[in-house]
């Protein structure tokens, strides 16, 4: 990979820490006050089918999840190594909550203040970042969980997983007071999309797991998520399931809609505390280039925790980034969504626990969604 010094920059923030208090003071407001607007590459969508893996690539807070993001807080002290010399990297990354909590971090290596050289490719679909993964014209990147397995699998082997970067999505979304469980779904209709995709399959899943089947009640399959919404805005007692944003958009435009079972919270219920997640995207990289640039990785993974942080505890600037990329149209909307997106950062062994579970349940439904088996150990990286 193509290197260049950072000696210079590691000089100036060497002398401007041993400045007055106040300097020092001002200067780590900074870090967490600093916003911006970073120009990504925007591909066209091919559609891969796994975007529910797309539409679910925006998600939902519940408790369980609320106390799994009190683990990211944004760093305040960074160590200067001066003999580190940046890394070229090139990162690939889904338009949804995925990419929300990278949009910091966008930010930081858009004004020249993260370790490496970062270049951002977003892209709409799934299948276009598994090309360029496989090219080479990525070097990490950030895809819906069962697209890493299915990479793995394809790749012989060739990449792993360094993070969790966003859990469920997934709500049920109704102006229907009465359904408070998924029980109070017998005899419903249900109006979703993706019919044998990742949604499809957690749904029955949790069905099953819940004592019903689909006899049980009606399942109406849309082919797009904004179908679903404006069919509950003509029928708020309809019950849809939504992924993030469309949940908020939906809710800001009828105040008769509200989530009435959050699908994050219904998976940890039967998983228990030592189960598995509802995991929505995770981040790869190419283990040739893992192995040549550790370093370079390691301190991706330290501003990935930050930029994550960020997203979680400065909401409405992130926000604000969040509209300035193209993630969502408007800051107002994303501002009301990130709350409910689950973004997190999990690695190392809690990544492994909550991730293995989950595609344990997809091969269960069907092999092919995480492209034929199930990955190895090596899958899961262990710095």
């Amino acid at each position: 990979m193509k290197k260049k010094s950072i000696m210079k920059k590691t000089m100036k923030k060497k002398i401007r820490l041993s400045a007055a208090m106040i300097t020092a003071i001002m200067l780590i407001c900074a870090i967490f006050t600093g916003c911006g607007s970073k120009a990504v590459e925007t591909e066209p969508k091919t559609g891969t089918g796994n975007e529910s893996d797309i539409e679910t690539d925006v998600g939902t807070e519940s408790k369980t999840d609320t106390e799994s993001k009190t683990d990211i807080e944004p760093e305040t002290d960074v160590e200067t190594d001066t003999d580190y010399e940046a890394v070229d990297i090139n990162i690939g990354s889904l338009k949804g909550p995925t990419s929300m909590g990278l949009v910091y971090l966008m930010d930081l290596a858009d004004k020249g203040e993260t370790a490496n050289n970062y270049t951002f490719t977003m892209a709409t679909a799934a299948d276009e970042l598994l090309t360029k993964l496989i090219s080479g014209d990525l070097d990490i990147a950030l895809v819906p969980a069962n697209v890493a397995s299915v990479l793995y699998n394809k790749t012989e082997g060739g990449i792993s997983v360094i993070d969790i970067n966003t859990l469920g999505v997934l709500y049920m979304v109704s102006g229907d007071d009465s359904i408070r469980s998924m029980a109070d779904l017998s005899g419903k209709t249900l109006y979703l999309t993706g019919k044998g995709t990742t949604p499809d399959y957690v749904l029955q899943y949790l069905l099953t797991e819940n004592g019903l089947t689909t006899d049980d009640l009606t399942l109406e399959y849309k082919s797009e998520a904004t179908e679903v919404a404006a069919l509950l805005a003509e029928n708020p007692d309809a019950i849809g399931l939504l992924p993030q944003p469309f949940v908020t958009a939906a809710t800001m435009q009828n105040e008769a809609l509200s989530i009435v079972l959050n699908m994050t919270e219904e998976w940890a219920a039967v998983q228990g505390e030592s189960g598995s997640s509802l995991v929505t995207g995770v981040t790869v990289v190419k283990n040739d280039f893992l192995q040549q640039n550790k370093d370079a990785v390691a301190k991706f993974m330290e501003e990935h925790k930050e930029s994550a942080a960020y997203a979680n505890t400065d909401i409405e600037a992130a926000a604000e980034l969040v509209a300035a990329n193209g993630i969502v149209e408007k800051a107002q909307v994303a501002a009301k969504a990130m709350p409910y997106c689950n973004i997190v950062y999990m690695d190392s062994d809690d990544m492994k626990q909550a991730l293995s579970g989950y595609l344990e349940v997809l091969y269960e439904a069907d092999a092919s969604s995480v492209g034929g088996n199930l990955p190895a150990d090596d899958f899961y990286y262990m710095p």
